[in-house]
């Protein structure tokens, strides 16, 4: 599963929160997918996507 952070980010941090592993912010206050970050490994990113409010996670 690969996460994707779309442009629909506001910046909320929730993803950062519930995932550090994969999702980070950025220094523009903006969600980005860590580099060689796994899902398979951090076991959280559907928790993320599924709590993101404006859905911008999506996971392929």
């Amino acid at each position: 599963m690969s996460p994707r952070v779309t442009e629909e980010c506001i910046g909320c941090g929730l993803c950062a929160e519930l995932c550090p592993d994969v999702f980070e912010l950025g220094d523009d206050g903006m969600a980005y997918v860590k580099e060689d970050a796994s899902c398979e490994d951090a076991g959280c990113c559907e928790e993320a996507a599924d709590s993101c409010p404006t859905d911008a996670i999506e996971l392929d």
